[in-house]
């Protein structure tokens, strides 16, 4: 669940961020579209605790984020975040399967071979676990960095611009994947993007339900 009120952010020597306010069911689907620059990675970034709200109060996962320190945040982003961005950042000098048993160890948990395999096998590349990035392709690697993204079974997935670049194919493929990573583990799932061909990848039964929502900035809300 993600519920936001009042919620601002100024950047130091820049434009202040002014959002509109959100309350997002756990489970549910989040939509946040608009145009390059009106603040949709900042509102990710706000979401992950990643950075400190000017203003506004902001409550993800059941957690209030004001109250966090800077080492709490960390640990609660791990347990409770799945980020998908847009660069992917795999680490090239490790394998598939070392990537997301960094993020574990990252998370500091012990490697769990059982949940790499279940989490790599779920999204169709379990077959790939000891190769490098440079030697995926680009749906291949976008799957891996899913993977890696649920793997600690977040109760949020931020997902930035993860249509960006893809042909109609790669990219209701990759919202597809989106839905059933979010589904299976009963996370609430947020897809930024200015993409607007994501709005018509929503099953329309999706559409339909109080699971999905939109929240569409501005870039004059800056």
């Amino acid at each position: 669940m993600i519920q936001t009120q009042g919620l601002c952010y100024q950047y130091p020597n820049g434009p202040r961020l002014v959002f509109p306010d959100a309350d997002v069911p756990q489970g549910a689907v989040l939509l946040l579209s608009g145009p390059s620059g009106c603040g949709k990675s900042t509102w990710l970034a706000l979401v992950a605790a990643l950075v400190l709200p000017s203003a506004g109060s902001l409550t993800v996962a059941g957690q209030a984020l004001g109250v966090l320190t800077s080492v709490a945040a960390d640990a609660w982003r791990a347990s409770a975040i799945g980020f998908l961005p847009q660069k992917l950042h795999l680490s090239a000098a490790l394998s598939v399967y070392q990537n997301l048993a960094m993020a574990q160890w990252a998370a500091g948990q012990a490697e769990d071979a059982r949940c790499i395999h279940a989490a790599l096998q779920a999204l169709g590349v379990d077959d790939l676990a000891s190769r490098k990035p440079g030697q995926l392709s680009g749906g291949q690697a976008q799957r891996v960095a899913l993977a890696r993204s649920v793997l600690l079974q977040p109760q949020v997935i931020l997902a930035d611009e993860p249509t960006a670049s893809l042909d109609d194919e790669a990219a209701a493929d990759a919202v597809g994947l989106l839905l059933t990573a979010a589904k299976t583990q009963g996370a609430t799932l947020v897809i930024a993007t200015h993409d607007a061909r994501v709005a018509t990848l929503i099953p329309p039964d999706l559409q339909g339900q109080n699971g999905f929502q939109s929240l569409h900035l501005l870039r004059n809300m800056l």
